[in-house]
């Protein structure tokens, strides 16, 4: 979905930075501005940087809630004995640039739900400060990951709630951006 926002953004002729994790595809549009990122804390530290000189910030990114503790630069070698993997919380990309934000940017998220989407969709959107959040359900077939297609549903920061048809991620792109557009 980060793709193809990116894509869209700039052909409706914005100027776009895509802080972008490991990916097997790249943007079409060539005025994409591609900064990559290979952790969540660089994509955090990016996303922190770039955010107050942005209009608008649309984050897409499914970035781990958690992250190891300790990294290893070697492979760990297997071994008859449990391992015990340490866990700490990633840094939340989204409620910092809500903290962050003025009046004058527009904050876009997304939230994929397993259950009571909307209320959890609607609670991340005021918790986080977002003026909107793309909602993603695990359960619609053939949407969100691995597929080319979504089914979003959009709420605002007004409780506006715009629900779409499975489409292309071009044409959700689509939706977003306009829905963004008529908030300026």
């Amino acid at each position: 979905m980060g793709i193809a926002l990116a894509d869209t953004a700039a052909d409706y002729g914005a100027e776009v930075d895509l802080v972008l994790g490991p990916v097997n595809r790249l943007p079409k549009n060539s005025s994409v501005n591609i900064i990559n990122v290979i952790s969540a804390e660089s994509m955090a530290a990016e996303c922190i940087a770039r955010f107050p000189g942005s209009d608008i910030a649309i984050l897409a990114a499914a970035v781990a809630d958690f992250t190891p503790e300790k990294a290893e630069d070697r492979k760990i070698k297997r071994s008859m004995n449990d391992m015990i993997l340490k866990l700490r919380p990633t840094r939340d990309i989204a409620e910092i640039l809500g903290r962050m934000k003025k009046n004058s940017q527009i904050l876009a998220g997304f939230a994929l739900e397993t259950n009571n989407e909307t209320a959890n969709a609607t609670a991340k959107l005021i918790r986080k400060n977002l003026d909107l959040i793309v909602l993603n359900s695990m359960r619609d077939k053939g949407a969100g990951f691995g597929y080319d297609t979504n089914r979003i549903t959009i709420i605002d920061r007004n409780n506006i709630i715009n629900k779409f048809e499975l489409k292309s991620k071009e044409e959700a792109a689509r939706d977003i951006l306009d829905k963004i557009v008529s908030m300026i």
